[in-house]
């Protein structure tokens, strides 16, 4: 099948909307431009199903390469026939391409090889073809010369030989793999003890392939790479072994019969089996890691999407022990307005003159709300803020705030660069308070993988998880827009069609020129040509631009097409600045759809962005997602009862459910199975990382630290 048809029958796509995605993904379109600019060529499919898309025909790409490679290799052997060809045309993956080419590849000293150089080749097909005698037969080989002295030496090679073909029988490795997948059982042993039981588990664990969770293939994998567990797949070896002698002992009660059927139990146990049991190994790692790697993307998205706290002075606190408590006061658009370091918490427990300090930054600065990190010190450190609010005559709440990542950058040359005056310590506060400001612009700046919402990410093909969460942050920062004036390099470099380096040529044309003052000024940014400007152009806004457009997703390409529509119905750019134009979507319904676009020379998709974006310029999506709980007090886990009703917001979303962090500092389990009463297969179908929750405390272990938590079991609302 063509990888079009292919792509069209797996994705359900229109024929000419298949043929226009490729078009536009070979012409090096990116993923947001297609998705957002170029609907009516592709059904107006979103970027997340684009981006499977992408993958998809990259991998079939590839796979016909290979086909079309093999084919040449084979074919230069002089050893092509219509039948090899069909079986190459048939495969559907890489492994059963390999299978295929596995007889014809060129391979290092086996032990058939060797019987092969001592010339018993001829030996091999008199006893493969089941006809005579194979013991008389096999004198004529004896040659000391060659090392072959006897006839059952000979025989002995002939049977390597043949075991080395039964082995590359693309058709018998693909049967038993199948066999291995649907029967084969995932056996675990302890090798070492683990003395954190992070493994304990896994002793003596068995479960059948075909059942085996993902996260539970990671978690056994991970255990073998550091040493605790040593893991097998065992397949009844006697139901293998006979699958491999009924194809190829085929004439019962000869004796070469009885020789094939050694050389078949062999090439099982010897060739096939390790192999196999590896290449199913491998499948259920891959498809454990995209699952791994499909929930940090689910995860990360909402994550990088949570609302900002828009106009408020922070105050960022970086908790800590023996080193005290960093913090940064920064203003309403992030600028560092004071730093100092406070010892409220043990050893020191300077907590009087802590207050002291905190009390005059707040009234300085005029602080609206504390943002504390959640690492290391941090229940002790919201124990004192609780306290200190309650002395502070200003309004002031509090929010603990995910610091995973923040060491990293504060650490990174990104962060020296951008605060060269500070130390890391006091780096790692500022990126807390900007994170509860602007999530996105801080988290941005942090290498994914060290946010903290996924699982085993260190342990996946790392190429493979960088492209998907790569997309993810170019997709949260396309859909919620860039500030061209105020945006930072690590922010730019994400946007749809640009990289680090035209990210730096327009800070630096920036700080060399002035603000911009409209899109196409782009244009005279060095580095940056019209393919580049055409994919960002539409992502990066104007707010006090010369054409009210630039604060819209509206494209510069239809600036023309949009002021028509704007003109079709009386408008002009001062309603749309001052958003007057809340009738614009019934007026174009009672004027009809067909028609305005006709009038416009717009298509219909693009026409109703248009209008959407024009309704209101400058908006942030975000802005209508739950804000995040702000507090004022403060709850410990022994607090915490059974049966008592609680509010949290969920921070990562796993295979077997979701942790919750409900204000205790240790956040609570959601098992899946307490989601809901209805079935779900996965929590994500339910649950996103920053989604505010009601709770039923089910269980509290003071001593491990753990909470269960029951969604379902919360009362409804009357």
């Amino acid at each position: 099948m063509e990888i079009k048809d292919q792509l069209v029958k797996e994705f359900n796509l229109k024929d000419e909307h298949c043929q226009n995605i490729i078009n536009l993904l070979n012409e090096g379109n990116t993923i947001p431009f297609i998705a957002r600019y170029r609907k009516e060529m592709t059904g107006a499919i979103d970027d997340q199903v684009l981006r499977a898309f992408n993958d998809r025909f990259e991998y079939l790409t590839n796979l016909q390469k290979r086909r079309e490679e093999v084919a040449r290799l084979i074919t230069e052997q002089e050893k092509m026939t219509p039948e090899i060809q069909t079986s190459i045309d048939a495969c559907v993956t890489m492994t059963e391409i390999e299978d295929v080419y596995r007889p014809y590849k060129q391979k290092k000293k086996t032990r058939a090889s060797v019987a092969a150089e001592k010339g018993l080749q001829p030996l091999a097909d008199f006893v493969s073809a089941q006809e005579g005698d194979p013991f008389v037969e096999a004198v004529k080989y004896i040659d000391e010369e060659k090392g072959v002295k006897t006839a059952e030496d000979a025989l002995q090679g002939a049977k390597d030989i043949i075991a080395e073909n039964i082995s590359d029988d693309a058709e018998l490795r693909k049967k038993l793999r199948s066999l291995m997948e649907s029967y084969g059982e995932m056996q675990v042993k302890t090798v070492k003890e683990d003395d954190a039981g992070t493994y304990s588990m896994y002793a003596d664990y068995t479960e059948p392939v075909s059942e085996i969770k993902d996260h539970r293939v990671l978690a056994i994998n991970r255990g073998e790479k550091e040493g605790f567990l040593k893991a097998k797949i065992y397949l009844n070896p006697d139901m293998a072994r006979r699958v491999c002698v009924v194809k190829y002992a085929t004439k019962k009660g000869t004796p070469s019969a009885a020789l094939i059927e050694e050389a078949a139990c062999d090439a099982y146990d010897r060739l096939i089996e390790p192999s196999i049991e590896n290449e199913v190994r491998n499948v259920l790692t891959d498809r454990a890691s995209e699952q791994a790697i499909k929930m940090f993307e689910v995860n990360l998205r909402p994550l990088l999407l949570q609302p900002p706290v828009k106009g408020k002075v922070t105050l960022g606190m970086d908790p800590g022990y023996r080193t005290g408590c960093k913090l940064a006061v920064v203003d309403e658009t992030g600028n560092v307005l004071d730093t100092n370091v406070i010892y409220p918490v043990p050893p020191k427990s300077l907590v009087e003159e802590s207050k002291a300090v905190m009390k005059r930054l707040i009234k300085a600065h005029n602080v609206d709300v504390i943002a504390i990190g959640n690492g290391t010190a941090s229940k002790e450190t919201e124990m004192f803020v609780a306290e200190l609010l309650k002395e502070v005559e200003r309004d002031v709440s509090y929010v603990v705030v995910n610091e995973s990542g923040a060491s990293v950058y504060s650490a990174s040359p990104l962060a020296v660069e951008e605060f060269p005056d500070y130390d890391l310590t006091l780096r790692s506060a500022i990126s807390i308070a900007r994170r509860l400001q602007d999530p996105l612009a801080e988290l941005i700046k942090i290498d994914p993988r060290s946010i903290g919402v996924g699982q085993y990410q260190h342990d996946m093909n790392q190429k493979r998880l960088s492209s998907v969460l790569d997309g993810v942050l170019e997709d949260c920062v396309t859909s919620v827009g860039v500030d061209l004036n105020t945006a930072s390099a690590s922010l730019l470099k994400h946007v749809s069609g640009l990289n680090a380096g035209t990210a730096k040529s327009i800070v630096d044309y920036r700080n060399g020129n002035g603000k911009f003052a409209e899109r196409r000024q782009l244009l005279k940014v060095p580095k940056l040509g019209a393919k580049a400007f055409e994919q960002c152009a539409g992502f990066l806004r104007i707010p006090e631009g010369k054409n009210i457009l630039d604060n819209t997703a509206v494209h510069p390409e239809s600036y023309e097409k949009a002021e028509k529509l704007l003109r079709l119905f009386g408008y002009t750019d001062d309603d749309v600045r001052y958003r007057r134009l809340s009738q614009l979507p019934d007026r174009v319904k009672t004027y009809g759809e067909a028609k305005t676009c006709s009038e416009t020379g717009l298509d219909a998709d693009t026409m109703r962005d248009i209008v959407t974006e024009l309704i209101k310029p400058g908006r942030d999506i975000r802005d209508t997602l739950p804000k995040p709980v702000l507090r004022k007090d403060i709850m410990g886990i022994d607090d915490l009862v059974v049966g008592m009703e609680v509010e949290g917001t969920v921070r990562n979303v796993i295979d077997f459910g979701a942790f919750v962090d409900i204000g205790v500092h240790q956040d609570g389990l959601v098992h899946i199975s307490e989601i809901t009463d209805r079935y779900i297969k996965h929590p994500s179908e339910v649950l996103k990382v920053g989604q505010h929750v009601k709770a039923v405390v089910i269980s509290v272990d003071k001593q491990k630290n753990r909470i269960g938590l029951s969604l379902k079991k919360v009362k409804k609302q009357a």
